[in-house]
């Protein structure tokens, strides 16, 4: 994949051969058809208990651990440093138990995230008596979060900041190391990030993002259902251990695990770097490309359109956002826009309707009814322009043409 081969990405994916075009892959990318068959032959050869001195017991083992080492070398950490689980959600929930911080320290959470990395923290707060300080961007037409807010809202007691890479409606890019910088300003304060947005994009490296917690959901990058939460060292260190007494408790899948490492799965995951190829960094380079022209195909449609907002990002610079996009219609509901493409693709053009588990951006940032919400159309690398330009055909059908 040094060079993007569109025909050969999509041969990889066995549910692309249907008619369906998947438009909604925020909520959950496509399967690699190798990842299918490595849980396959998981579960149909070694699916045994881990540690065990028999023989298959002992290839389980060493497929798990493969798992946890290709998951680390995929975000540039050490296998000690992360734990994988069955979701983002329920690993931020996990953390925020396993974090102890004084009465009356600060936790500044933004306000257009998913709400799976603001729910933990907001009952963390409430049970140790924690105050928090609302990061929301000055500008409700397209709303950044910026690491020169942070300014005004960083102080000594401050413990915990959490932001999202990518938003995943706006589908706007922050700068993460630049936030981590302003965060670190402060002695001892961390910075969560939830990543699951922006991780089926671009390539990652924890390391130089200089984040101290990061998560996203492997089901979401062309993997299998689970979901992986990276710490830095004084990440780890500020994490207590929810496991049982007896148990080691160094490593990060030791303290947040709680056997929530699903076997067959995460021994799949080698088989999602393996698709990057042996030059990871050239693939995600043609993948941005293309992406490039998925997004500025869209967009320029959108733009061109008096009654549609684009709700977020209106440039389709790389560097300023990724493919998932949304959009409102003057005097149309969302579920109405995209009920009527349904009926005019015979339900085979798959965009969504709704908020998407980010309704306090859609509410109380972007103004919006938080049960219709927006409509959303999320691109990865194996959609094509012709997909795009299908859709925009039948947003003629739908909107009337211009």
């Amino acid at each position: 994949m040094s060079a993007f081969d569109i025909t050969s990405a999509r041969e990889r994916f066995p549910a692309l051969k249907q008619e369906q075009v998947f438009f909604d892959n925020a909520g959950g990318s496509q399967t690699l058809g190798t990842v299918v068959d490595s849980i396959y032959n998981y579960l149909t050869k070694t699916n045994v208990q881990l540690g065990a001195s028999y023989a298959v017991g002992k290839k389980s083992t060493e497929l798990y651990g493969a798992g946890y080492e290709a998951a680390a070398k995929y975000i540039n950490a050490s296998p000690d440093s992360i734990v994988l689980g069955s979701s983002t959600t329920q690993l931020f929930r996990n953390l925020s138990s396993a974090l102890n911080f004084p009465p009356g320290s600060e936790l500044i959470i933004s306000s257009i995230d998913h709400e799976a990395n603001i729910a933990s923290w907001v009952a963390l707060a409430q049970r140790l008596s924690l105050h928090i300080l609302w990061w929301t961007p000055q500008c409700s037409a397209n709303p950044k979060l910026l690491a020169s807010d942070l300014a005004s809202l960083l102080c000594s007691k401050t413990v915990l900041v959490t932001c999202t890479h990518a938003s995943n409606i706006l589908g706007t890019i922050h700068d993460i190391k630049a936030i981590a910088r302003a965060v670190h300003t402060v002695p001892g304060a961390l910075l969560c990030v939830d990543a699951v947005a922006y991780a089926p994009h671009r390539m990652i490296d924890v390391q130089e993002l200089g984040v101290d917690y990061y998560c996203f959901s492997w089901y979401k990058v062309y993997g299998p259902h689970i979901s992986m939460l990276y710490a830095s060292e004084a990440g780890l260190k500020a994490t207590t251990s929810l496991g049982h007494f007896f148990n080691p408790s160094a490593t990060l899948q030791d303290k947040l695990g709680l056997a929530g490492s699903c076997y067959e799965l995460t021994s799949s995951v080698p088989a999602v770097l393996s698709y990057f190829g042996p030059n990871p960094t050239d693939s995600w380079a043609a993948i941005e490309a293309h992406e490039f022209q998925l997004q500025s195909t869209l967009l320029s449609y959108l733009n061109s359109r008096s009654s549609v907002t684009i709700q977020g990002e209106k440039d389709p610079d790389t560097k300023k956002r990724v493919s998932t996009i949304s959009f409102t219609v003057q005097g149309r509901s969302s579920r109405e826009v995209v009920e009527s493409v349904d009926g005019v693709s015979g339900g085979l053009m798959g965009i969504r309707w709704g908020s998407f588990y980010s309704n306090r951006l859609v509410e109380k940032v972007l103004g919006l009814d938080g049960k219709d919400g927006v409509v959303r159309c999320s691109m990865v690398h194996y959609n094509t322009v012709e997909e795009v330009e299908k859709l925009i055909g039948i947003l003629d059908e739908v909107l009337g043409k211009k």
